[in-house]
């Protein structure tokens, strides 16, 4: 494994773990500033809103320097967005420094999944882009309950500025073992733009709001489902969560592997297979140990289908790919908010709390059917003679870097 992978892992560790930790800091956030829950949420959603802009924003900006130089440079501002919410005297000024950090993610995983799958060999691009995952899935299982735990005992702005370390620490990292390419001929803000002229990437961008949707849907709401329909008690939901975390870690890891040999297969298995654990989830929830195992496998599903759709963007977007794999990231951003405010009204309409399950089915079932239309396009255009309307036509990739 190139150490550089290891570097964007730290990074992406950093990233994950201020994401979620605040979820499990919230109430001792709202208790200091003097706010109710509901306005403290918007620490949250505000954090999904700026990944959502800063992704394409960032990275258009960066057009004009190397990939190096933008990581490091996304790794320094996410350094100051936690730093100023560990000191923030004001909840309005907590929230600027949670936007501040959020401009960092989409961009950061964005670049850092090109600049992963340059480092490899062409048949190895989706288990490097999983390597460089595996930072947020492990922040899953360590960073977000030890943060957790270590915001309930020393206090949240502890909690940040540890997170702020571990930034600087992927600063560091970035600027010692990512190798400076220079800045691609092809990387100019018109050709990045161009990319989005294949029907493809709009596919494949919706198939990760519908699909990543479809997971969040049910784990924005697990407190209450696991408190209340379940049985468990508030501080088993910890652990359950933990649960979640390795799920994802082994589903990143399986999808990057297999989507190397068979990308859309593998798409088609863990979709319909996710759509299928939703549904089930929905009885499974009214059993504790059900409950735990369906959890596990929603998040080894979900995150599954992280590897290959990320891959098939950068094929698609060969040409000029870094603005549409930040897209792609922005995405899975759309898809929480909008699963989120899905799973909401299901339960404001007297539902159940189960039924955001049946929510997360149907977006990721969608996610499903646009795999196939995605796979019959695809094949369209390899059909010699035959041209799909908005496809842009491939460029002839260079040679991987090896280090």
């Amino acid at each position: 494994m190139p150490l550089a992978l290891l570097a964007l892992a730290i990074g992406a560790f950093g990233i994950g773990t201020t994401e979620f930790v605040i979820m499990g800091v919230l109430p001792q956030v709202a208790d200091d500033f003097g706010v109710t829950i509901p306005t403290a949420g918007w620490l949250v959603s505000g954090y999904a809103l700026g990944v959502v802009v800063g992704a394409p924003l960032l990275t258009v900006l960066g057009t004009k320097v190397s990939r190096k130089k933008m990581l490091m440079f996304l790794m320094a501002l996410f350094v100051v967005g936690n730093a100023l919410s560990a000191v923030a005297p004001t909840f309005g000024l907590m929230l600027v420094g949670r936007v501040v950090a959020s401009l960092a993610h989409g961009a950061f995983f964005g670049i850092g999944s090109v600049v992963a799958a340059g480092l490899v060999a062409p048949e190895r691009k989706a288990s490097a882009i999983s390597l460089m995952f595996m930072g947020l899935t492990v922040a899953n299982i360590v960073g977000v309950p030890g943060g957790t735990s270590i915001g309930q005992a020393a206090g949240w702005r502890v909690t940040f500025t540890l997170v702020a370390a571990l930034g600087v620490i992927g600063f560091l990292g970035v600027a010692r073992l990512v190798p400076d390419a220079g800045r691609p001929k092809t990387q100019t803000v018109r050709t990045e733009f161009a990319a989005f002229r294949n029907v493809q990437v709009w596919l494949a961008m919706a198939m990760t709001v519908l699909g990543y949707g479809g997971v969040f849907a049910a784990i924005t709401y697990i407190t209450p489902m696991m408190t209340e329909v379940a049985g468990y008690t508030e501080a088993a939901v910890t652990w359950l969560l933990v649960l979640f975390g390795i799920g994802m870690f082994l589903g990143n890891l399986l999808g990057g592997r297999f989507a190397d040999r068979a990308l859309m297969p593998m798409l088609f298995a863990t979709l319909a297979a996710l759509t299928a654990a939703l549904l089930l989830f929905t009885a499974t929830a009214h059993d504790k140990v059900l409950a735990a195992i369906t959890l596990t496998l929603i998040g080894a599903l979900g995150f599954a289908t992280v590897p290959p759709l990320q891959k098939w963007v950068l094929d698609q977007a060969s040409a000029a790919p870094t603005l549409a794999s930040a897209a792609n990231i922005g995405a899975f951003n759309l898809g929480n908010a909008l699963a989120a405010w899905l799973g909401g009204i299901v339960i404001a309409a007297g539902l159940g709390y189960t039924a955001p399950n049946w929510v997360g089915a149907l977006l990721s079932g969608t996610a499903l059917l646009l795999s196939f239309l995605a796979a019959f396009l695809d094949r369209r255009t390899r059909t010699p003679g035959r041209v799909v309307a908005g496809a842009v036509p491939q460029v002839e990739r260079q040679p991987a870097v090896h280090h």
